[in-house]
């Protein structure tokens, strides 16, 4: 149980994480010691993200009192750690604070776990990502913002329910419990009770319908924004990443456990299926074997489905082959990576949560949550030629995610410009509602996007899926407003990689149009990840390439340009296709299928910091692929970018004009 209280522990520090370095190595060093009085809130760091708290290295230790040891290993100012080793448990600092949208990124719980387990109890931001904000209530780091702390430093006590005030009923009991697994333990104990939401019958949107199709009995039928609800979960999964800790943290707390439904769920072997062959992951082999290891033990011990590479060779990217397998419309969808949000594109409700979370959900069956938000985007027009979803999507994260429009709500997709796009581009826009700091994702669906997952499904015909389909109600509600974007209006946008060493966070959020940067020119191009690694992605790279051939033309000089497959499905059609024979006529290297650049585990990262990449993949923290300066842009971009040496528009017949 929490205390009913907290207060500043005598002896006990405080850690203000600024933009000015020399501040932050001040205070570790204990030569300064900062109030909020001392600050500005705009002195504080925004968009500290997961990877700068806990790189991809530091997550190959799944016990989290080893992770602490390098907690905030990522953040790398001059090319050097600014918290070296052990430094936040050394400095004896019981509260971190930091500006806005703290723990963007990543669904990794090791990042709320290198504080707790460094000796932090309150995290204070003036906003958190939800699916952190998320992890840090289910491991009992309480939150906070910059009033609360500067009242502390004053020498208040602040009572719990302050802590839990703004909260639905059950968030509230996971806080007043010390956390989720405790929460759980109590509940199956009948100590605490979950009422009943009462909300009366209305209108309700994609996300409402489904969770109220999903409440456990006794709930009712309706529901609204914060209600506060136990669901079922239609299906999940964890990769080599997560799978041992979830594992750990079901044996610490229930033993010799067994599963209620484990066919519900898989494991995947993608995230480090080629990390070992970067030289600067080479060094943690050993770790990554113990991941697989223990993964293939734990599908056995429990029966959830098993995806693990054989002979070397993964079958894909979790959230690709999640989509072509088994995510039906109308599922709820939770899986320890942030881009389960990919889901959506199929009509069902998804979203990444941390270890804790999974591992609760694995052992009871069911999930608390409360109802969130949605934000509503009615897509009308069809997209220029040139342009693709990804576009789209840099331009919604450069307007409404900038203005935190998004945040911790669900992104709902609609209208005919959703209809004209393929299924593919719709799973783009889908996966990076996680970059837009949502909650998730959920899109309407048509016949084309059935036919599409029926085509995957021997057996399964489009008719077989139409009853589960759901739609908005009429007038159904929108806290985040309903916002109408022209596709024709969309032009080639990339993400610029920010400038984190002064302070301007590295974040998919950083927006420009390709024409307005000038001339960049470019070491690496990458086309791949479950954002664009998909068939129609494959399709953008070979129009260009093909464009490319016809006149003469193959990858710069100088310039390296990877292709990864999402999936082996992916990867046959390409085959089928001709295009893996155009790519390596043309100078591109092909990748069979699996996650790498994308978390610095692969081919196609930088290995020095003067290199600069353009990248089809959803995120471009500093030090996430490589110490470069990379920049996000749709797979034409990257595609007509590696073939001009500099970052480009495509167009039609560019390389022929230049002839």
């Amino acid at each position: 149980m929490a205390e009913r209280s907290f207060a500043l522990s005598p002896g006990k520090r405080v850690l203000y994480l600024t933009k000015d370095p020399d501040r932050i190595r001040q205070q570790l060093a204990g030569t300064l010691t900062l109030k909020m009085s001392d600050l500005r809130p705009d002195e504080l760091l925004d968009d500290i993200n997961t990877d700068a708290m806990t790189p991809a290295w530091v997550c190959f230790d799944f016990d989290p009192a080893a992770i602490a040891q390098n907690a905030y290993a990522g953040l790398i100012v001059n090319g050097e750690r600014l918290i070296p080793p052990g430094a936040l448990a050394n400095g004896n600092f019981e509260v971190i604070v930091s500006g806005a949208q703290k723990g963007v990124g990543s669904s990794r719980e090791q990042a709320a776990q290198c504080e707790v387990y460094s000796g932090s109890k309150l995290a204070i931001a003036s906003s958190f990502a939800p699916i952190h904000a998320r992890n840090n209530i289910n491991i009992g780091q309480l939150m906070g913002d910059h009033a609360m702390i500067a009242r502390l430093e004053a020498g208040e006590r602040i009572p719990l329910d302050e802590f839990t005030r703004g909260h639905d009923a059950i968030t509230a009991l996971i806080i007043e419990s010390g956390g989720l697994l405790p929460f759980c333990a109590r509940l199956s104990r009948n100590e605490i009770s979950v009422p009943a939401p009462g909300t009366a019958e209305r209108p309700m949107n994609i996300t409402e319908k489904i969770l109220a199709a999903k409440l456990l009995p006794g709930q009712g039928s309706y529901l609204k924004p914060n209600d506060a609800v136990l669901v079922r979960v239609d299906a999940g999964y964890s990769h080599e990443f997560t799978s041992a800790q979830v594992d750990k943290f079901l044996t610490d707390e229930y033993g010799d456990y067994k599963l209620a439904n484990p066919t519900k769920f898989a494991v995947f072997e993608d995230h480090l299926i080629y990390a070992t062959g970067v030289p600067s992951m080479a060094k943690f082999a050993s770790k990554i074997e113990l991941l697989r290891e223990l993964q293939k033990a734990f599908a056995a011990k429990t029966g959830v489905r098993n995806y693990s590479a054989v002979d070397g060779v993964s079958p894909g990217i979790c959230h690709q082959v999640a989509r072509e397998q088994f995510i039906d419309p109308g599922d709820l969808v939770q899986a320890t990576d942030s881009h389960t949000c990919m889901g959506g594109a199929s009509g069902a409700l998804a979203w990444g949560v941390g270890a804790t979370e999974y591992a609760a959900l694995l052992y009871w069956g069911f999930t608390p949550l409360a109802v969130p938000e949605s934000i509503r985007f009615e897509l009308t027009g069809k997209l220029p030629a040139g342009t693709s979803a990804k576009d789209v999507m840099l331009h919604i994260l450069a307007t409404y995610a900038k203005r935190e429009e998004t945040l911790n709500r669900v992104m709902e997709f609609g209208g005919e410009g959703l209809f004209a796009l393929t299924p593919d581009e719709r799973a783009t826009l889908a996966n990076m509602a996680t970059e837009c700091s949502a909650r998730g994702a959920v899109m309407e669906v048509d016949d084309t996007m059935l036919r599409w997952i029926a085509e995957r499904r021997p057996g399964v015909t489009p008719e077989m899926l139409k009853d589960k389909v759901v739609m908005p109600d009429p007038g159904a509600q929108y806290d985040g407003g309903v916002h109408r974007i022209d596709l024709s209006k969309i032009k080639p946008m990339v993400a610029t990689p920010g400038d984190p060493d002064r302070g301007v966070a590295s974040d998919p959020k950083n927006g420009a149009l390709v024409d307005e940067i000038g001339q960049v020119k470019i070491d690496i191009a990458y086309g791949g990840s479950c954002t664009a690694g998909k068939r129609d992605d494959v399709d953008m790279y070979a129009r260009v390439m093909a464009e490319a051939e016809r006149a003469g033309k193959k990858v710069a000089d100088g310039v390296n340009f990877f292709i990864q497959f999402g999936s082996q499905e992916v990867e046959a059609y390409a085959r089928a296709q001709g295009y893996i024979d155009l790519f390596q006529r043309t100078g591109v290297k092909v990748i069979k299928p699996g996650c790498g650049a994308c978390i610095g585990c692969g081919p196609g990262v930088s290995d020095r910091g003067d290199q600069v990449t353009v990248s089809a993949i959803n995120r471009n923290y500093k030090g996430r692929s490589g110490p470069g300066k990379l920049f996000l842009a749709s797979p034409l971009t990257v595609a007509a970018s590696a073939v001009s040496g500099e970052i480009v528009e495509y167009s039609d017949g560019m390389f022929a004009s230049k002839k």
